[in-house]
């Protein structure tokens, strides 16, 4: 029997069993023509699995949020799980804290921070401290759980995310987030204090503890020889979206070596399957999920780190790399391949371009060769928003059913 389910949009109908969908998104991985060449990373890429997938597939282009607009990972991620990112904003803080594990209640206020180095002025001269490792990180945020007491009225919590970065949650009654950054973002110049607009007394609130907090952390650190601040950014109230099974109807696993990316899939209610130290554990924890999830997501960082390098050939490299891991990921159902955003070398930065996309299935109508953004374009998807790829999948599933008499 079917059973109802409401898109942002849309009223359908779904219906039971189907096959399984993977969406497998590698970050950034839409780019611009060399200038030497005029050829994309994704042209330029031998990527002999991805061919040989292409040929079975529907192609089409998707746009993130909306034509212009440059996109975080964020909402372009709850975009390619079919929530409209300009209805549900979720901001980097929340989406740090649910990376690492941590079990959020609505309203609470997370931020991400920064150790970093400061001079004898107070000054940044590192915003990373130097990139510590993880056993680094992990002692120095120790050190703040220890030696940092919240202001009465405020539970607070620090947890190490990786290298340098930590996540700070606050939980407490009267709580907001509209609270401004104290990374400088850039160096010579001393962390800015935290700040909330006028009128807002729920963000005045979080950003008087905020500040009294960050004060002890520098205190506490004062005696390192590197990591002697700390620089919050992105703070974000915790409201979660509908859930994921709920909506589709789907058990689904996802798969991120980053925390941001394990905690955007927690934020709707994705198991996170493990955390992998490499990209072959990576894809052994998704071989291991295809027996007992209908839907898979699978997380490649590599092409988008490579691009805002403004390294060309490293992000042709990436791509070459993840093309040998694919059929350790395809388990013959449907499988998505696309972007979260288009990361082009030539920029070194997140675009507003749209992103190549791929869906093979029994029931695709096969119109490519390759998976590049000039056989994409040509393809019978069209450009889509990216909000929509969730229904085509399910479509290609066999598991919606027709609208309407």
């Amino acid at each position: 029997m079917a059973r109802v389910t409401r898109f942002p949009d849309d009223l359908v109908e779904r219906m039971p069993g189907g096959d399984a969908i993977t969406l497998i998104v590698l970050d950034g991985v839409g780019g611009l023509p060399h200038p030497a060449t005029g050829l994309t990373e994704l042209e330029s890429a031998r990527t002999p699995n991805l061919d040989a997938m292409a040929v079975e597939s529907s192609l089409g282009m998707q746009v993130p949020i909306a034509p212009g607009i440059t996109p975080g990972s964020g909402p372009a991620h709850l975009a390619l799980f079919g929530y409209d990112p300009a209805r549900y904003l979720i901001g980097r803080g929340v989406l740090a804290a649910l990376g690492v594990g941590i079990r959020l209640r609505e309203g609470d206020v997370a931020a991400r921070l920064n150790l970093a180095t400061l001079d004898g002025r107070g000054r940044v001269t590192d915003r990373r401290a130097g990139r510590p490792g993880n056993a680094e990180g992990r002692r120095l945020v120790r050190r703040l759980r220890e030696g940092v007491t919240a202001p009465p009225g405020v539970d607070l919590h620090f947890q190490h995310v990786m290298e340098h970065r930590a996540v700070m949650v606050l939980r407490g009654d009267g709580l907001g987030a509209e609270v401004s950054d104290t990374d400088p973002q850039r160096t010579g110049v001393p962390p800015r204090p935290p700040g909330a607009p006028d009128g807002d007394a729920a963000s005045a609130r979080t950003a008087e503890a905020a500040g009294r907090i960050l004060e002890q952390a520098a205190e506490v650190l004062a005696g390192e020889p590197v990591a002697n601040g700390v620089l919050a950014r992105g703070f974000a109230e915790y409201r979660a979206p509908p859930g994921f099974a709920r909506r589709y109807g789907l058990k689904a696993v996802a798969v991120a070596r980053y925390p941001m990316y394990r905690g955007v899939a927690r934020l709707v209610g994705m198991e996170a399957a493990g955390i992998p130290d490499s990209d072959g554990e990576a894809v052994e924890l998704m071989r291991a999920a295809a027996g007992h999830a209908d839907f898979r997501f699978f997380h490649y960082k590599a092409t988008d780190s490579r691009g805002e390098d403004g390294d060309f050939e490293g992000k042709v490299g990436a791509i070459e790399a993840m093309d040998h891991l694919l059929p350790g990921l395809d388990d013959g159902g449907v499988v998505i391949v696309t972007g979260d955003h288009s990361t082009p070398a030539t920029m070194a930065a997140h675009s507003w371009h749209a992103v190549p996309l791929l869906i093979r299935s029994r029931r695709a109508r096969p119109t490519g060769r390759r998976l590049t953004e000039n056989a994409c374009r040509r393809g019978d998807l069209g450009t889509i928003a990216a909000r929509h790829i969730m229904s085509l999948a399910l479509a290609h599933a066999g598991r919606l059913a027709k609208f309407g008499s």
